[in-house]
């Protein structure tokens, strides 16, 4: 019998999650039956949309909501032989079992790129990237795009995505290591938000006629201020607020209605699971392009499932660079 050890939500977090929030348990798997597969994860993801859904969607005692890469080791279905590789998205768990439902498969996956990605920049990062690029923002060559949080998995996949297309990029990030790694990438300005003087006049002197499109990855403060740094009909994709995930009481800032309607813009919020039907056809084009080298991916990878809280809440404090990854 196989023991699955699984991180559990001991109690809803109040700001900043705490490491007594968690709980370590391990169960007994029962037997496989007829179309069942038992699975071993072999790579966790840890997200910031964790912090807001967990309050949304789980209930406490609940193993943490979450996907990994995981490997077939027993198998009663005759599509998911031993040894196959899948996403799944069955929390934080060392092992599962699964009818088969609502996995995705990885059955050639190209040997000198490591199965994490399918986490990363060729899983639902890389896919919230590409849409809320060209769905949302709808960016086009010529186009300055400002990125914020632009050096985590999602950001740092929007602004390669975005000089693919012809733009200028400008990322924000939170230390002068990021900022030297976006440049890296090929980021025309980056700045340090935690170390400039003014976000106004930094904002100003990385692109001094504004900016045509914003990929919002941050939310509060910070947003506010780049309203009034829009061009006129310019396009901004809501993709997360991760600088008020914590906050017990939220925040109050400037209302956002005079910048929207004298630069006439264009704000939506997004959700990746939008465009799940075109989520394959993307996968392929993602993939082909780090296989080519134009997106390049870094991961920041933490050994042993039993560091997964420490990792998560390293992952909200900005310890990451690239894609937040537990190996098993």
């Amino acid at each position: 019998m196989v023991r699955a050890k699984s991180w559990t939500l001991k109690k809803h977090f109040e700001g900043f999650p705490k490491t007594s929030d968690f709980e370590l348990k391990e169960v007994e798997l029962p037997k496989l039956k007829d179309g069942d597969v038992l699975f071993e994860s072999v790579f966790l993801s840890v997200d910031p949309y964790m912090r807001p859904y967990s309050g949304r969607v789980m209930k406490e005692g609940d193993t943490m909501i979450g996907s990994q890469v995981a490997r077939v080791v027993e198998s009663k279905n005759p599509t998911y032989p031993v040894g196959t590789y899948v996403v799944a998205n069955s929390g934080w768990t060392t092992h599962f079992i699964s009818d088969g439902k609502d996995l995705q498969l990885l059955p050639s996956w190209p040997e000198k790129l490591p199965k994490s990605l399918a986490l990363g920049t060729i899983g639902m990062p890389g896919l919230t990237a590409y849409f809320g690029l060209l769905e949302i923002c709808k960016i086009k060559p010529g186009d300055t795009v400002l990125v914020t949080a632009a050096a985590g998995a999602v950001g740092s996949a929007v602004g390669q995505i975005a000089k693919l297309g012809g733009c200028k990029v400008v990322g924000c990030a939170g230390s002068a290591k990021k900022v030297a790694y976006l440049k890296q990438i090929g980021f025309d300005e980056a700045f340090n938000y935690k170390t400039v003087g003014s976000l106004e006049e930094a904002l100003r002197k990385a692109s001094p006629d504004g900016y045509d499109c914003y990929f919002d990855n941050v939310g509060g403060e910070f947003s506010s201020i780049v309203l009034n740094q829009m061009k006129r009909f310019g396009r901004i994709a809501v993709c997360g607020a991760i600088s008020v995930y914590n906050d017990i009481v939220p925040q109050k800032g400037p209302y956002v209605q005079a910048p929207m309607i004298w630069k006439e813009l264009y704000m939506e919020g997004f959700l990746v699971t939008r465009w799940t039907n075109r989520h394959k056809e993307a996968l392929q084009i993602l993939l082909r392009w780090v296989e080519e080298g134009k997106i390049k991916c870094d991961e920041h990878v933490t050994e042993g499932f039993e560091k997964m809280p420490a990792a998560f809440m390293g992952m909200l404090k900005g310890d990451n660079l690239g894609k937040a990854i537990i190996q098993v």
